[in-house]
C-alpha cells in the first residue's frame, strides 16, 4: 500500500513537472520572439579588459579611495587551478559544462523547493550570473528572470565555456573590493590563485552568494559553514575523494586581514575624483593615476567621528520611529541564519550602527542577530529609545516583534542599545587660513546613505558667522 501510494506520488510530481517544463519552453518562445531582438549587447564580454583604478591618498600616503574597475590580477582560464575551477562548478552551477546557458533541470528543482519553507532557492547557472552582474538589475522581478535567461543564452551562442567561466572567474566580486578569485586568493590569504588548496578554494567559491554575509574574516561562522557544504559538494560531484573531503574539512584557514581605508573620507574623495574626471574623463578609471589630497587621515578621523557623535547626541532626543523593514522567519532553526543573511544583505551596518533581525521580543528583553550570525540581548536601559515599539498596543509600523529589521550600537562593557538611523544630516570642514588647504572634510552622516556633500553642495546663509568680517572691515575704517 505504502509503495502504491509512493508511486502515485512520484508519478503526480513527475506530472507537474512536465507542465512546469511545458509552461516554461512555451514561456521562453514568447519571450525569444518579442524581447531577444531588444537585448543589449555584449561586447564588454567578448572583448573584455581588466582596468586599473584610480588611487585617492591623503598627503601622509594613506589609501582613501579608489575608483574604476578593481581587478588587478586578471588570470586566463589556463592558469586558474582546477582546484578552484571546480570549487566554483560545485556550488554555482554542477552541470554547467552540460547546459547551453539554462538549467532546465535546476529550474525544476528550485520550482519545488519553492513550494516549501526554503523560499530562496535559485536555479541561475553560471552564465545567467554573468549576464544579470554585467546588464540587469538587482531587483527580483520575473521579469527581470526572462531576460536574465535570454541573455544567458544569447552569450552562449557567441562564447565557448571556456570563455564564460574565465570571464565570470574574473569579474565576479567577492567583497574586501576585490574583483575575481586571483585577486581575492591574495586579499583574504595573501598568497597567488595557484598556491591555494581545496579548503581555501571552498572558502573562496562561497563568497558570490553574498561577500558580505558569507566573510570569512568579518563573519567567520557563518563562512565556516558554507565552505564545509561546498567541500561536501565537491566530493558529491566528484572533484575529490572521501579522504581529501575530510582532510579539507579539518584544515585551520589562515588569513591575511585586508588593510581597510584607514579614514573615512568618502565625501571629500567623490570631490576630487570629480575634479580629475573632468580632466581625463573615461581614461581617470584606467590609467592607474594616483590622487594626492591636502588632508591628513588622522585629521579626517577625528572630523568624522565627531560629527557622527553630534549627529547620534541629537538622535537620541528623538521619537523612535519604528524598524526599517520586517521579514519572515522560518520557524527550521537551521534555516534561519541563512534568511536573516539574506534579509541584512538590504541592510547593511552602518559603521558602529549594526543593522540585526529580531528573533523574540518583550518589554523587556530584545534578542536580535547581527549580519556576522552573533545573537545579541538588550535589556534594561538598552530598550529605552525604542520603549514605545515594544508595547503591546503599539501600532503595527512602529512595533518591534519577531523578524523586525532594528539598528543596535554597542553602549559599553558587552551591552547593546537599540537606536535607528538619523534622518538630519551635518557637515564638517577644517582649512589652514593661511595656505586654503582642506585638512578634513565630512559632507555627512553616512555617504552610502546619501552622496549629497553638505559642504560643497548644500548653499545656506551665513547667518551671524558673517559678523565678525563686517565688523573687522568697519573696525580697520575707523568707524
Amino acid at each position: 500500500g505504502r509503495r502504491g501510494r509512493g508511486r502515485g506520488r512520484r508519478r503526480g510530481q513527475r506530472g507537474w513537472g512536465t507542465a512546469v517544463l511545458l509552461a516554461l519552453v512555451l514561456l521562453l518562445g514568447i519571450a525569444l520572439s518579442v524581447a531577444y531582438p531588444n537585448l543589449p549587447e555584449i561586447g564588454g564580454l567578448t572583448d573584455y579588459r581588466p582596468k586599473l583604478p584610480m588611487r585617492i591618498l591623503a598627503a601622509d600616503g594613506a589609501l582613501l579611495a579608489e575608483f574604476g574597475e578593481e581587478r588587478r590580477s586578471f588570470m586566463p582560464i589556463g592558469q586558474i587551478p582546477k582546484v578552484m575551477q571546480d570549487a566554483v562548478l560545485a556550488i554555482e552551477d554542477a552541470r554547467f559544462f552540460q547546459h547551453s546557458g539554462v538549467d532546465y533541470k535546476g529550474v525544476l528543482r528550485a520550482g519545488f523547493a519553492n513550494f516549501g519553507e526554503s523560499r530562496s532557492q535559485g536555479a541561475s547557472t553560471i552564465t545567467m550570473q554573468l549576464a544579470r552582474n554585467f546588464y540587469l538589475s538587482t531587483e527580483k522581478t520575473f521579469t527581470r528572470k526572462i531576460y536574465e535567461i535570454l541573455l544567458a543564452l544569447k552569450i552562449e551562442s557567441v562564447l565557448n565555456k571556456e570563455q564564460i567561466l574565465e570571464v565570470y572567474m574574473n569579474q565576479i566580486y567577492l567583497g574586501q573590493r576585490a574583483y575575481g578569485f586571483a585577486s581575492a586568493s591574495e586579499i583574504y590569504f595573501g598568497k597567488p590563485l595557484s598556491e591555494i588548496d581545496v579548503a581555501e578554494a571552498a572558502m573562496l567559491a562561497g563568497l558570490p552568494k553574498a561577500p558580505s554575509a558569507y566573510n570569512p574574516i568579518t563573519n567567520p561562522k557563518r563562512a565556516k559553514e558554507r565552505q564545509q557544504h561546498i567541500i561536501d559538494r565537491m566530493e558529491v560531484n566528484g572533484f575529490i575523494d572521501a579522504t581529501q573531503q575530510e582532510a579539507a574539512k579539518a584544515q585551520v584557514l589562515r588569513y591575511r586581514r585586508p588593510s581597510e581605508f584607514p579614514a573615512h573620507a568618502e565625501h571629500v574623495a567623490e570631490v576630487a575624483r570629480q575634479m580629475i574626471f573632468g580632466q581625463y574623463g573615461d581614461d581617470a578609471y584606467t590609467r592607474g593615476l594616483n590622487v594626492y589630497l591636502t588632508l591628513n587621515s588622522a585629521d579626517q578621523n577625528v572630523a568624522y567621528r565627531a560629527l557622527r557623535k553630534g549627529i547620534m547626541d541629537y538622535e537620541r532626543r528623538q521619537v523612535y520611529r519604528g524598524p526599517e523593514a520586517y521579514a519572515d522567519l522560518p520557524s527550521n532553526s537551521r534555516e534561519l541564519d541563512a534568511r536573516v543573511a539574506e534579509v541584512l544583505q538590504e541592510h547593511p551596518d552602518n559603521d558602529e550602527l549594526k543593522s540585526a533581525v529580531v528573533l523574540e521580543a518583550s518589554p523587556k528583553k530584545v534578542v536580535a542577530m547581527l549580519q556576522s550570525g552573533e545573537s545579541v540581548t538588550i535589556v534594561g536601559e538598552g530598550l529605552k529609545p525604542a520603549a514605545s515599539g515594544l508595547l503591546d498596543k503599539a501600532s503595527p509600523k512602529l512595533r518591534v516583534r519577531r523578524g523586525a529589521v532594528i539598528r543596535v550600537t554597542p553602549s559599553g562593557k558587552g551591552e547593546w542599545t537599540i537606536t535607528q538611523l538619523p534622518e538630519v544630516e551635518g557637515a564638517f570642514i577644517a582649512m589652514d587660513p593661511r595656505t586654503g588647504a582642506i585638512r578634513s572634510m565630512v559632507g555627512g552622516f553616512d555617504f552610502a546613505k546619501s552622496k549629497f556633500n553638505h559642504v560643497t553642495q548644500a548653499w545656506r546663509q551665513p547667518g551671524s558667522s558673517f559678523k565678525p568680517f563686517i565688523y573687522s572691515a568697519a573696525l580697520e575704517k575707523g568707524f
